[in-house]
């Protein structure tokens, strides 16, 4: 980290691992990582739906963890891996990507890439979910649109996908 000042406000150069690659963000450390993935690097996967961490638009990967980079800074982030959508597939071929395109889970699809790494967080927990697990990791990602079924069975249906089923 080095820090400069800018106009009274310190600005350092963080060094994060996201999506597989190293980056260097400078920001105020205070700064939401929210923030540094979307304007400094461009990943607009993670939505600003609240900023308290209160809605799951912004879900992200943090060393495989679901967690809220709208509530977690740049400081705080150094030197773990962090997984945005962008970076769960290449091709957009994940088992809960290709789960939510057959069910035609989204809706408007504001909160789904909130919902989809969630769902990758909880299956790599729980390979093989109860509707009450399901229910439970996703309880406080919030869906206007009510697609709460679909999303529930996307999310079985993942869980088929990575198990090899057809």
């Amino acid at each position: 980290m080095i820090d400069a000042r800018s106009e009274g406000v310190v600005v350092s150069r963080y060094r994060l691992h996201v999506n597989g690659r190293r980056q260097v963000v400078d920001v105020p450390g205070d700064t939401p990582l929210l923030w540094a993935l979307r304007d400094e690097l461009g990943l607009t996967g993670p939505r600003y739906g609240c900023g308290i961490g209160a809605c799951g638009a912004c879900v992200s990967l943090v060393d495989g963890a679901a967690t809220r980079p709208c509530v977690r800074t740049v400081a705080e982030s150094e030197g773990d891996r962090i997984t945005t959508i962008e970076g769960l597939s290449a091709r957009g071929d994940h088992p809960v990507q290709r789960a939510w395109l057959e069910l035609d889970v989204a809706q408007c699809g504001y909160c789904q890439p909130g919902q989809i790494m969630a769902t990758v967080a909880l299956l790599a927990r729980v390979p093989d979910p109860t509707d009450a697990q399901i229910d439970e990791a996703l309880r406080d990602n919030v869906c206007r649109c009510g697609t709460y079924p679909r999303i529930r069975a996307a999310v079985r249906r993942a869980a088929e996908l990575a198990r090899g089923a057809r």
